[in-house]
C-alpha cells in the first residue's frame, strides 16, 4: 500500500512453485544482507521498493507476493498455516540462510509466525502495526470498485486511498481493477483475525514492533502489552505515522529499521 514509482533494471522478478502455484518474488539485488519482506492486504513485492533503495547497498531486500497478490497465483485457501508454509517456501527456494524477516499488517502476522515456528530461519524480525490479536473489518475491501474504465477513475473512485493501493493496480479486459481479488482478500482477511499470542510469545530473535501513532489497527496499550510479554527480546517504536508506516513516515521508517538491523552501536 505505498506508491511505489518505477522499478530500476537492477530489480529482478523470480518464481518459484509451491504444489501447484506458482508465486512470485522481487528481488531488489545487490550484494548486501538478505531482509526478507512480507507486505500487507491490498499491496505487493514492490511496495518494498522505497525501502530497498533506503536500506541498500547494506540490506538486499527481497520481497515475496503472497498468494493471491501482485504476480503470484491465487489460492483456494488463506488459512494462517497456508501463509506460513509459503514463507517457509520462499525462504528455502532463496537458499540465504537463516534471514532477517519484516511483514506488514497481513504480513506481519505471517512474519511472526514464520519466526516463532521456524526459530532456526530467523535472525530478527520487524513487524509493521499490527497485533498478537487480530480483528480485521472487511467492510473497506467490500467497498472497492471492482473495475473502472481508466486508471484515473479507479484512482479518483478511491480518494484519499489511492496512494495506498496504486502499487496493485492492473489493467485488464474489463479496464482497471487490482492484482488482487477483492472475494479472495476477504477470505483472507476473515482467517487472519484471532488470538495469535501464543506464535508472538514463541519468537526468540530480537524483535522490533513498529507502530504508527495515528493506527486505527494496532493501539499503543496493546503495542505495548506485546512488548512486555516478550522483555528483553522486542522493542517499540511509534512513528507519525497511521497503519501503512512505511508510506507515511517512509524516512523514520527506513532509520528504523536500519538501526535496528544495525544492532547496538
Amino acid at each position: 500500500m505505498v506508491n511505489c514509482g518505477g522499478l530500476t533494471s537492477q530489480v529482478m522478478r523470480g518464481f518459484f512453485t509451491v504444489g501447484s502455484r506458482r508465486l512470485s518474488y522481487l528481488d531488489f539485488g545487490g550484494s548486501g544482507t538478505p531482509l526478507l519482506a512480507l507486505h500487507g492486504h491490498y499491496n505487493e513485492a514492490s511496495a518494498f521498493a522505497p525501502l530497498a533503495e533506503a536500506l541498500a547497498p547494506r540490506w538486499r531486500v527481497i520481497a515475496l507476493d503472497q498468494r493471491g497478490h501482485g504476480a503470484s497465483d491465487r489460492a483456494e485457501s488463506y488459512e494462517r498455516d497456508d501463509y506460513v508454509a509459503d514463507v517457509a517456501a520462499f525462504h528455502r527456494h532463496l537458499q540465504v540462510g537463516p534471514a532477517a524477516v519484516l511483514g506488514h499488517s497481513l504480513g506481519g502476522v505471517n512474519a511472526y509466525q514464520y519466526a516463532g515456528r521456524h526459530a532456526d530461519r530467523v535472525t530478527a524480525l520487524i513487524v509493521e502495526d499490527i497485533g498478537a490479536v487480530v480483528d480485521c473489518d472487511w467492510s473497506f475491501t467490500t467497498s472497492l470498485p471492482r473495475h473502472a474504465p481508466f486508471r484515473h477513475a479507479l484512482a479518483s473512485a478511491l480518494g484519499a486511498t489511492a496512494p495506498y493501493l496504486e502499487c496493485s493496480f492492473r489493467r485488464s479486459k474489463d479496464g482497471w481493477g487490482f492484482s488482487f481479488d477483492i472475494d479472495d482478500t476477504v477470505a483472507s482477511q476473515k482467517a487472519l483475525n484471532g488470538d495469535h499470542w501464543k506464535d508472538w510469545v514463541s519468537v526468540s530473535c530480537p524483535t522490533l514492533l513498529i507502530r504508527g501513532t495515528r493506527s486505527d489497527e494496532l493501539a499503543a496499550g496493546h503495542a505495548r502489552e506485546m512488548i512486555a510479554r516478550r522483555a528483553g527480546q522486542a522493542r517499540l517504536a511509534e512513528l507519525p505515522a497511521g497503519h501503512v508506516v512505511h508510506h507515511d513516515a517512509q524516512a523514520q521508517f527506513a532509520a528504523a529499521v536500519s538501526a535496528f538491523l544495525s544492532g547496538p552501536d
